[in-house]
């Protein structure tokens, strides 16, 4: 299988594996949606690790493949493509991308997908899709300007240029770096702590802030207003109060 999903302590790790550089052919998409959308199902699952190995994340798609295809096929499969890496964006739990070694291309617009991204210091990331006579086609036009803002991922998406590990960081585009052998383990951890909040308040959370950077501020509020008062509904927000009041701040056991 070139994707798979393991699951421990409530965290799923959906791994890609097509050697040697993960590259993104249409049955891997087909199977990373597959498998985003039964993470998103299964209960067992309440935060995602997306990782490509201890080498590479992703190095973009198969280059090959798409060679042989005309505008008649990529018409055709465009909006699949995309419904793939959407699939990864919209799962209802905190995500976040452990980035070793490449993720250029549709590898970079993968971990525009997460919630949060940990990189290697061997890591490098890029859109160089212009260098093919190309755009981005799986988001990165959009996910991309919406992280680091509009003159910043024109400059990535414009020169096709890659970056380091350092300057992701600071372009935003990373939201940490560590030693490369370290990058699973830290982004597991990362997960593990949130599979053990509150599974439907960090959904509010997360359908909120997604939800509003797409409208106006208004339909924002709106969105948010109306998780805020629903989760009133909840047994976590029960938890999570009663411990607050009995115990202090910070001491809640939702599991």
């Amino acid at each position: 299988m070139t994707v798979t999903l393991e699951v421990a302590e409530g965290v799923g790790t959906l791994r890609l594996d097509r050697p040697p550089m993960n590259a993104l052919d249409i049955e891997t998409q087909d199977r990373l949606k597959d498998l985003a959308e039964e993470a998103s199902r299964r209960e067992d699952v309440r935060a995602v690790v997306i990782y490509g190995g201890e080498k590479v994340f992703a190095a973009g798609a198969d280059i090959k493949e798409m060679q042989a295809m005309d505008h008649t096929a990529m018409v055709l499969r465009a909006r699949a493509l995309q419904d793939s890496f959407t699939a990864v964006a919209r799962i209802p739990k905190p995500v976040v991308a452990a980035v070793t070694g490449y993720a250029l291309g549709g590898g970079c617009e993968l971990a525009l997908c997460a919630d949060y991204r940990i990189a290697g210091e061997n890591a490098k990331l890029g859109q160089p899709e212009i260098l093919l006579g190309l755009i981005p086609g799986a988001g990165g036009t959009q996910r991309l300007a919406r992280l680091i803002g509009p003159s910043k991922a024109k400059d990535l998406i414009f020169t096709g240029r890659q970056v380091k590990a350092d300057e992701a960081l600071a372009l935003g585009l990373v939201d940490r770096v560590v030693p490369a052998a370290e990058v699973y383990e830290a982004a597991h951890a990362w997960a593990a702590k949130l599979a053990q909040g509150p599974a439907i308040a960090l959904r509010a959370a997360k359908e909120s802030i997604d939800a509003g950077l797409e409208t106006d501020i208004e339909t924002g509020l709106a969105v948010e207003r109306n998780w805020f008062a629903g989760l009133f509904a909840t047994e976590d927000r029960e938890r999570g109060m009663r411990s607050f009041v009995e115990e202090g701040p910070g001491k809640a056991k939702f599991l």
